[in-house]
């Protein structure tokens, strides 16, 4: 084999169908907010594709609004939210978020934001009890991510909905669920949540393309200012090219995604049963979402495995892509309280339907033989 694209977490491949879809849409260049017929035409492909993304979601397709990404559908959740609503409690937090909400907060906190961060337990999950703590006093709005980015694991939303709910039945509640739609059932309104942030490339659409659920419209201010496009709440010229991919993979997954989901776990158990054995240590919970698998290779440095890996192309990541090229150790390794020499081992391998069991198989015969092989190397530097 060539390559085993292992790093799902961070993006996914274009579909074949969503590369036919956009290959199809190129000549669709009419502004969807022109009157005339050209204009009409990419309208309803903004619908068509709204609906699709809608359904994914089990929401209403009145209540998405498109953003070009992640990171844009947090800050729109997050400060939109509160440039809406007047200061009258805390904001919560985890700590183990994807930077994109992380560092919101802590932009907040700077402006005079009360910020509660809530730890996380050993197997990297919020802390029921420190939220009980948060909420004795006023709260105005709760951000938990849906699943962790580095670990997978899967945070107890329902229990933290019902509890914020009992407590303050006021507070806004969000979600970063991009690591969520499409690898594990996610439902917002079922839930109760108010808001929540999704992205087309973690679910093999296009990059620059994305999502946020809000319950209410009037919940939020824009955080972009013009024409009022997307209801008013993020004006610019629609990417209409992106969120017809999205849309596209968002049907896909639709279609597909009881099977996707039994694919991606055979996978997850493979790649386990593989690890047994080895001198390394599965930090992922055992109820993870399946597509993500975090594990430490103690005595090891993880760039350093990385490197190996891809030199024999199996690609994988170290944590979260956002941050990890700036050489520090996992904030979400820190929150659960890990040494560091586990820390400094950790390897991400995140899996898609579009892997094979052949894939990881061969990724399992790279990961043994590059340790055999650092082992050597470090075994005659220390004679």
């Amino acid at each position: 084999m060539e390559q085993v694209y292992l790093d799902n977490a961070a993006t996914t491949p274009l579909s074949p169908q969503v590369i036919t879809a956009m290959t199809a849409a190129m000549s669709f260049y009419a502004n969807p907010s022109s009157l005339h017929g050209l204009g009409v035409e990419a309208e309803k492909m903004l619908d068509a594709a709204r609906a699709n993304a809608a359904r994914l979601l089990g929401v209403s397709p009145a209540s998405l609004v498109f953003t070009s990404g992640g990171t844009e559908a947090n800050n729109l959740a997050i400060k939109g939210f509160l440039a809406r609503s007047p200061r009258r409690g805390r904001i919560v937090t985890s700590s183990i978020e994807h930077p994109s909400v992380l560092e919101v907060f802590k932009d907040l906190e700077q402006q005079g934001w009360e910020v509660l961060r809530l730890p996380v337990d050993a197997q990297g999950k919020v802390q029921i009890r420190a939220l009980e703590e948060a909420l004795a006093q006023p709260v105005q709005l709760v951000s938990i991510m849906a699943v962790n980015n580095e670990t997978g694991a899967i945070q107890p939303l329902k229990d933290i909905v019902s509890l914020v709910k009992s407590r303050q039945p006021g507070a806004c509640i969000h979600a970063d669920a991009v690591q969520a739609l499409g690898k594990i059932p996610f439902h917002p309104a079922e839930l109760g949540i108010n808001l929540a942030s999704v992205s087309a490339h973690k679910i093999h659409g296009p990059k620059g393309s994305g999502a946020l659920y809000a319950d209410r419209r009037d919940l939020l201010l824009p955080l972009l200012w013009g024409g009022g496009q997307e209801g008013g709440l993020r004006s610019g010229t629609e990417n209409v090219l992106g969120i017809i991919g999205f849309g596209q993979a968002a049907l896909e997954l639709t279609e597909n995604l009881a099977g996707n989901l039994t694919h991606v776990a055979r996978l997850r158990s493979q790649f386990l049963k593989g690890l047994q054995g080895l001198s390394c240590k599965v930090i992922s919970p055992a109820d993870a979402a399946p597509h993500i698998v975090a594990v430490s290779f103690p005595g090891f440095r993880g760039e350093v495995l990385l490197q190996a890996l891809s030199a024999y192309g199996v690609y994988v990541s170290t944590g979260a892509a956002c941050s990890g090229k700036k050489g520090q150790l996992s904030h979400v390794a820190e929150a659960m309280d890990l040494d560091k020499k586990t820390a400094e081992g950790l390897l991400r391998f995140s899996f898609s339907a579009l892997n094979t069991e052949a894939e990881i198989e061969y990724a399992l015969h790279r990961i043994k033989q590059v340790l055999a092989e650092l082992a050597f190397v470090r075994g005659r530097r220390t004679r």
